[in-house]
């Protein structure tokens, strides 16, 4: 949505939308009509459309690779603290390898080994760390601006709360992350070693070896789920650690990796029209694929939400109904904006005064130039009047003169 009107600003939705745990919606998604559900499908690829998602990717993909060195340098360093980077790093590159083109691995891996080996320590390691969530966080911030539209919503959280609100995000992201890597580090015989020490069973190790990729994914969905619930301007229902929109997310985003990977190993050929900037445009379309994916989960949460509030009796057909989580920042800019409408009035009202006074003497000079050729107007029609009765008349005209 470009532009917002009245009833799209937190402060008009403040006071009109109800509380988002309202018990008249239905609660369960079974309880959910059919009719509703063909609605909220429908709605969800029109508002996909309408909300330019696929330009709202692209600028998340401009955030993401500014945030992307700095997270994975806040990682190592986090990381670092309490583990081996070197290992931590292989691990993150298997991550990303297992559904990434090879292109956008080879391009990342050199950054992130350099990262892993530069020194670090003290009051330096600190403040690497926080500039690092700084500059990560930015991504998390222009997501929150796009859910915010996804939600109808202006954002009206002041600075303080809204960069606190993404810097928590982003930490606990970046954490989960970690959480992935050593996962991921705990396998195979690296698992054998760490089990050996602690006297785990071979059986308990192999459990592990299967259990651990669903508890990745549902990991992956929770910071999924996070970015939907935390970053937008809007109090939504009680938090699910899996949403629905959230597990479409990730599902589409490994199709469409699958794919696209398939594409560029197959019929590709980005390295010989690019040359040493194809893998920088592999990983470019990459990241752009992942934050489509994002954002057509948020946009189905949404309008599952909205389904829901008609099912309620709530008008929702027009704005989503939910309550913001502040609206300060809007009130200002509200009053901001009164304020320019105003100054533009008065002057406005000053031009406009200036040219009336132009076009008042304007008058003047006319009705001067219409009451001197009136006269003149009136004696031509008396003219051509007297011509025409004297042609009408008996003795008037030819034959009255023969």
């Amino acid at each position: 949505m470009a532009t917002h009107d009245a009833s799209e600003t937190s402060t008009a939705k403040a006071g009109q939308a109800p509380d988002p745990n309202d018990s008249r919606k239905p609660d369960n998604l079974r309880d959910v009509d059919k009719p509703s559900w063909k609605y909220v499908l429908k709605k969800t690829l029109r508002e996909f459309n309408k909300d330019q998602c696929t330009d709202l990717a692209a600028a998340l993909t401009y955030y993401a690779v500014l945030s992307l060195f700095p997270a994975i340098l806040a990682l190592v360093s986090l990381v670092g603290i309490f583990g081996d980077p070197e290992k931590t790093t292989t691990a993150l590159l298997d991550i990303v390898r297992g559904f990434a083109p090879a292109e956008t691995v080879n391009t990342v891996s050199g950054v992130v080994e350099d990262l892993a080996n530069a020194p670090a320590a003290g009051l330096t390691l600190v403040i690497g760390l926080a500039t690092a969530l700084w500059s990560a966080s930015g991504y998390v911030g222009a997501f929150g601006r796009a859910m915010n539209r996804v939600y109808e919503v202006d954002e009206g959280r002041p600075f303080v709360k809204l960069r606190g609100t993404m810097l928590v995000v982003t930490l606990l992201a970046i954490v989960i992350i970690a959480i992935l890597a050593g996962m991921l580090v705990l396998s195979g015989p690296v698992a054998e070693a760490v089990g050996g020490l602690i006297g785990l069973s071979g059986v308990f190790l192999a459990v592990w070896n299967i259990a651990k990729w669903p508890v990745m994914v549902a990991l992956i969905i929770v910071i999924i789920a996070v970015l939907y619930y935390a970053t937008p301007n809007v109090k939504q229902p009680k938090f699910k650690w899996m949403s629905m929109g959230s597990g479409i997310a990730l599902f589409v985003f490994l199709i469409a990796s699958l794919g696209f990977g398939f594409y560029v190993g197959n019929f590709g050929n980005y390295n010989k029209t690019y040359g040493a900037l194809g893998g920088v445009i592999v990983m470019l379309l990459w990241l752009w694929i992942l934050n489509l994916s994002l954002l057509f989960g948020a946009e189905f949460d949404a309008e599952l939400e909205r389904g829901r509030q008609l099912e309620a009796g709530i008008e929702a057909e027009e704005t989503i109904q939910l309550p913001p989580r502040d609206t300060k920042k809007s009130e200002k800019l509200q009053a901001q904006e009164e304020e320019d409408i105003r100054v533009g009035r008065e002057l406005r009202e000053k031009y406009s005064a200036q040219h009336g006074d132009g076009t008042e003497n304007q008058d003047e000079d006319d009705n001067d130039r219409q009451q001197e050729t009136e006269p003149h107007r009136d004696r031509v029609k008396d003219k051509v009047r007297d011509r025409a009765s004297h042609r009408e008349s008996p003795g008037g005209g030819e034959h009255g003169n023969r």
